[in-house]
Order: structure tokens, then sequence, then C-alpha cells
């Protein structure tokens, strides 16, 4: 079995050496046509045209979202991995967050599996997930059952660590309105309720409870309307607030202490609190060791260790959190520039298209392919990341 194994790791990585001219090809066109959240339509395209002409099965507009698909292959049976591929960019700074890189090595592990297998054993999805950085493409696909039966959820980011899993926080997003009442600030100034010195005080109750909130929480937040002139009190305000949490549990928690303090505030001056919820809740990353020591050990072949992340050290959120809580899910960072740089910048966008970006798409779709195959050829290691997720749930709600 051990001869098997280590042959069809051979064979993958030939397989993604032999088609990796093509795979940059399509990352940097991806980086060069950058499109933002449920507007990649070339980049669905392209990716998904790539899959059928390998002999994919394409599924378009998945889950109600024109820019999502699930390109499958397999004999149907048996074991289900999906590799995820994530292609949105940033508005005004084109992928500085790497999902060209993310696109390639999704493909590449997908195509790779293809050559390797012929006839894959079980079944082998290659999902397009849209708008990551905003409204969440895999929130839809999970609740319209595209992760229903998987065994495996696997994508890598690229990052400025190299670290094996995703210490990703639970976010989401509020809309807090304060409904006054308008008046003249010197003709009759006592009819008025200023909704702004509502949203003020809301604010200044918010950096008091930011003080005692656990690791991994807090909230941001900004005004998005404040009034219309000088000389009216304002009958309206609101604010748009980003909470996170470092579980989505802890999420849930902070939700229901703002919408308590907006009520508080409200009642203290006389207006009304309006609390919306706005766009989807990331849930939180649920790590499986399982599968980040499979995809570690397998990258390690060329050249990249991977390490623990560093204990309180949370790097954003991401709607892969959705998938992780629901099926085994991998997510590992794999540096592309220094720790001293960051994601969503200048230099990360330029980062994502240099020789070292190259390099890590690269081994990063073969440990994808090996981690893929690891799955659908033992059954052991399927069972045992299953184990890890239920265990990780239960110590998560005990």
């Amino acid at each position: 079995m051990q001869d098997t194994v280590e042959a069809v790791y051979a064979t993958v990585a030939g397989n993604v050496a032999a088609r990796a001219d093509r795979l940059w090809d399509v990352s940097t066109a991806l980086h060069r046509d950058p499109e933002t959240s449920w507007a990649e339509h070339r980049a669905a395209a392209l990716l998904s045209g790539e899959l059928e002409r390998a002999g994919f099965r394409v599924d378009h507009g998945v889950a109600g979202l024109p820019t999502a698909f699930v390109a499958r292959t397999g004999d149907g049976d048996g074991p289900r991995v999906a590799l995820l591929m994530e292609y949105d960019a940033l508005p005004g700074l084109g992928h500085a967050c790497g999902h060209n890189l993310i696109a390639g090595a999704g493909l590449g592990a997908a195509l790779a599996l293809r050559d390797t297998f012929g006839e894959v054993p079980g079944t082998l999805l290659a999902v397009g997930t849209p708008a990551e950085e905003g409204g969440g493409g895999k929130v839809n696909e999970v609740a319209a059952g595209v992760f229903d039966g998987v065994d495996a959820a696997l994508m890598f980011h690229p990052g400025v660590y190299d670290w094996s899993w995703a210490p990703l926080t639970a976010s989401a997003q509020l809309r807090v309105g304060f409904h006054g009442r308008a008046a003249h600030p010197t003709g009759n100034p006592t009819e008025g309720i200023d909704a702004l010195a509502a949203l003020i005080q809301f604010f200044n109750t918010i950096a008091v409870l930011s003080r005692r909130l656990p690791s991994g929480s807090h909230v941001q937040g900004i005004v998005s309307q404040g009034g219309k002139a000088t000389n009216i009190v304002p009958d309206y305000a609101e604010g748009l607030f980003g909470l996170r949490g470092g579980t989505t549990g802890a999420l849930h928690r902070l939700v229901a202490e703002l919408r308590s303090c907006a009520e508080g505030v409200a009642l203290a001056t006389g207006s009304r609190a309006e609390v919306t919820q706005v766009g989807e809740v990331y849930e939180h990353f649920r790590p499986n060791d399982v599968l980040a020591g499979r995809f570690t050990d397998h990258i390690a072949r060329s050249g990249i260790e991977l390490t623990q992340p560093t204990a309180g050290v949370y790097l954003g959120s991401s709607d892969i959190g959705n998938v992780s809580t629901r099926v085994p899910a991998l997510h590992p960072f794999v540096a592309i520039m220094g720790a001293d740089g960051s994601d969503h910048t200048p230099d990360f966008a330029r980062a994502a298209a240099g020789e070292r970006a190259r390099r890590v798409m690269l081994a990063s779709a073969e440990a994808l392919a090996c981690t893929a195959a690891d799955v659908l050829m033992d059954s052991a290691i399927r069972e045992e990341a299953w184990s890890r997720l239920r265990e990780r749930e239960k110590a998560e709600t005990a």
C-alpha cells in the first residue's frame, strides 16, 4: 500500500509540474484582470473552462450565484473531496489578498488528480466560490447543499506566515440606527430628539464594552449617516459596525450585547433604536489537525515548513469558516512575502504575481492534490478527520 501511495504522490508531482506554465498563465491572467465580489464573470468562465476541457462535468450558477460553479469528476461512489477556489479581488487594490493564487492552486490540484487517477475513486469536486471579500459565496453554497456528503474541503491561502491552519474569527456587520425628532437648534430646541447624539453615546458605550471583550472579539464602527444640515437637529443617524468573535458563539453573544446597548441608549436619549444585520455571518474557522498534518507533510517536500499559528494572533475572517464547522476543512497560510508585510496592501498585490508566489502556488497545488488523494484512498484518514471535527465541536459547545 505504501508503495502505491508514494507512486501516487510522485505522479501528482509530475502532473503539477507538467501543467505549471499553464497554471501560472491562468493565475496571472486573473491578476491582470481583477473582478470584485459577485462580478467575477470572466474569472469563473476561465477556471470552469479549464476544468471542462480536462473532462470535468461543470454546473454553472450553483446556489443561485451567477459566478459560482461546481466541476466534478469520478465514479460517484465512496468518498467525496472538494477543492475550493476563490477568485474575487479587492476594490481599488486588485488581488491584494492573492485569490488568483488560490484559484491557480485549486485548479492545479484538481487537474493533477484527474491526470493521476483517470477515473477518480469517489467524487472530486472543484468548487468556484465567489465573493469571499464581501458577500460570502460559500455561505450560500453551504445552504444550497454543495458540501453535503463531502469528507474534506481543501484550500490554501497566500499570506505573510507559514502556518498549518488559519486562526480566523467569526464576523458580522450590524447597522445601528437611531430615530429622533427634527427641530431647529435655536428656534425650538426642546422639541428635538437628537439622533446623532444618541449614536455618539452608542459609540461611547461600545468603547466601554470593548475593554472587557475576550481575546478575538472586537467592534469597529463608522458613522454612515449623521444628519443633513447643521441647523437641524438630526432626526435620524446610523452607524455601521463590524463585529468579530473568537468563536461563532462569542460573536452571537457580542451581537446580543450590542443590541442591548442600543436599546439602553435609546431609552436614555428618548430615541428609538433599530438594529439590522448587513450581509452574511462568517463563522469561525474550525481547524482539523488531521488534514493540516497531511498538507504540512506534503508541502515540506517542496522545502516549505509550516508551523502552528502564534497563540492569540487572529488573521481576520472568511466564509471558509461556515464550511469548516460542517465538514473537515483545510485552510493553511503559505507566505509569499515576509511577516513585516500584510495582505490587503499594494505590496501584497504585487507579490501575488511574483516569482515566490509562483513557487508557493505550485507547491500548494501539489500538496492539496496529495492531501485530497489521502482522503480519497484511505478510509482511516477520513474517519479520523471526522472524529477530530466532532471532538472540536463538542469542546466548543461544552
